[in-house]
């Protein structure tokens, strides 16, 4: 069976004039329709270059990544600009809300630079807010709410789409342990509901045990393997923090 998505031997160099670093160095891996994969690694990893170059916003120096079948690394600028309003859905650490947008226009902005219908918009948009418990506040602007409810809203607008993948850098980096919980619980959720794959990097030992897998990155390289299994996620918790120690 065809990898969903399948990484292979990609490479990220950074610098010029003799001057180079090694961002992302033969880094092969898969991920399976549906799968919640996480990415860990200490600062300077690598983490953040990978998952720029799995989003197209930075271009491979080597090797291939490829999509359904499709190696997107081949893909031009333009093609790769329809490719990321078309399949991906992005949650930030900061958010990356508009303050002089609402909450709603927001999370509807997506649908608007993919041209749909205002019909279409409007019923999508109502949808998603309705699925993510943030109607209430939809007509707030982000500064007016707190910053559980604007990762509500970033979500949201990852999700109002319909995306193939979610792409999640730090989703929890800016919040408190209670709202880092409701969000990873939100995350879960849109996983097993909408069957989106979602691939999040991320430092934190417990946002990375709500996923089904994580990728250790050391010195831009996969250093090591985890997968959940059959075990609780207390039990998962501390293996990934045990892998983290070695």
């Amino acid at each position: 069976m065809e990898a969903y998505i399948k990484v292979e031997d990609v490479e990220k160099y950074y610098g010029s004039s003799g001057i180079i670093t090694k961002a992302v160095d033969r880094v092969s891996f898969e991920i399976s329709k549906g799968e919640f994969i996480g990415i860990m690694g200490e600062s300077g990893s690598g983490k953040t270059s990978l998952l720029n170059v799995l989003a197209t916003i930075d271009t491979a120096t080597a090797g291939h990544i490829y999509f359904e079948g499709k190696d997107i690394t081949k893909m031009s600028e333009d093609v790769r600009s329809e490719f990321r309003k078309e399949n991906l859905g992005f949650i930030f650490q900061n958010f990356n809300l508009l303050d002089t947008m609402t909450l709603q226009e927001n999370i509807y902005m997506p649908l608007i630079l993919n041209e749909q219908k205002s019909n279409d918009i409007i019923k999508r948009t109502e949808e998603i807010i309705n699925i993510l418990g943030i109607k209430e506040a939809g007509n707030k602007y982000p500064y007016q709410v707190s910053g559980g409810q604007q990762q509500r809203c970033s979500c949201a607008r990852a999700l109002v789409n319909n995306p193939k993948l979610i792409l999640a850098d730090e989703p929890t980096g800016a919040l408190d342990p209670q709202n880092s919980e409701n969000l990873m619980e939100l995350l879960l959720e849109i996983n097993k509901k909408f069957k989106t794959t979602i691939l999040m990097v991320t430092h934190d030992s417990f946002s990375a045990s709500y996923c089904n897998r994580i990728l250790f990155l050391e010195n831009g390289k996969i250093s090591y393997e985890i997968y959940r299994g059959a075990r609780s996620r207390e039990e998962y918790l501390g293996a990934i923090q045990d892998a983290q120690k070695t």
